[in-house]
């Protein structure tokens, strides 16, 4: 693909994803959603099981920062000691401190108050967006773009983006299931992951390609 052509794909990415998320926000403050919001949590929450509850559990777990710091290690150790990509690790490290910051201060400033139907763990803080869903977008997101020109097969890259794929939604799921947020909290989250990945890349992208021309007019 051409630079220029992913450069625009890029912002379209981040503008509609911004676009998606001020909709929901909009949505939330008119309280618009309360209809939608119960749908879904009692189609989910009604496959309720034993073994379903002790799943759901492992996905939240893997989207916690417990878990999220275990596998940022695992993935800096891959770009600085087996692929030496320097300013990959850079990117990496920028994608998750920044999605906490935002997700966070998004929380503070919306003020919106977790679902209280019926809560299988219990847990503080506010509710919209959700931070397991804006992370596990970050994270698995860049992996997929990181790692991507890494896998020499096809076979290998359509398996990175289906388990990618596997463990955003499920982790975001996880979080309704357990009945600590609300599929419009969900929602936001993933728009905020893709806003943020999205406009990182870009200006990742649009770094190296100015680094690559002044390597070109000093040779």
């Amino acid at each position: 693909m051409k630079l220029k052509n992913f450069l625009t794909i890029a912002f379209l990415f981040s503008l509609i994803s911004l676009l998606g998320f001020s909709f929901m926000a909009l949505l939330v403050n008119k309280n618009s959603l309360v209809q939608f919001d119960r749908v879904i949590i009692n189609f989910i929450q009604g496959l309720e099981s034993p073994a379903l509850t002790s799943i759901m559990k492992i996905f939240t777990f893997i989207g916690s920062t417990v878990f999220i710091l275990v596998l940022t290690c695992v993935v800096l150790y891959l770009l600085y000691k087996v692929f030496k990509h320097r300013s990959e690790l850079i990117l990496f490290i920028a994608a998750i401190i920044g999605s906490n910051i935002l997700f966070l201060s998004l929380k503070l400033f919306f003020h919106r108050a977790r679902p209280d139907l019926h809560r299988l763990i219990e847990i503080s803080g506010y509710s919209f967006p959700s931070g397991h869903a804006t992370i596990a977008m970050t994270v698995y997101g860049m992996i997929t773009f990181l790692f991507w020109r890494h896998i020499p097969t096809k076979l290998g890259r359509t398996l990175l983006i289906i388990l990618s794929t596997i463990m955003i939604l499920l982790i975001g799921i996880s979080r309704i299931y357990l009945g600590v947020h609300y599929p419009s909290d969900v929602i936001a989250g993933y728009f905020t992951g893709v806003f943020w990945i999205s406009s990182l890349i870009w200006v990742y992208q649009r770094y190296k390609e100015k680094q690559f021309e002044r390597n070109q007019a000093t040779n």
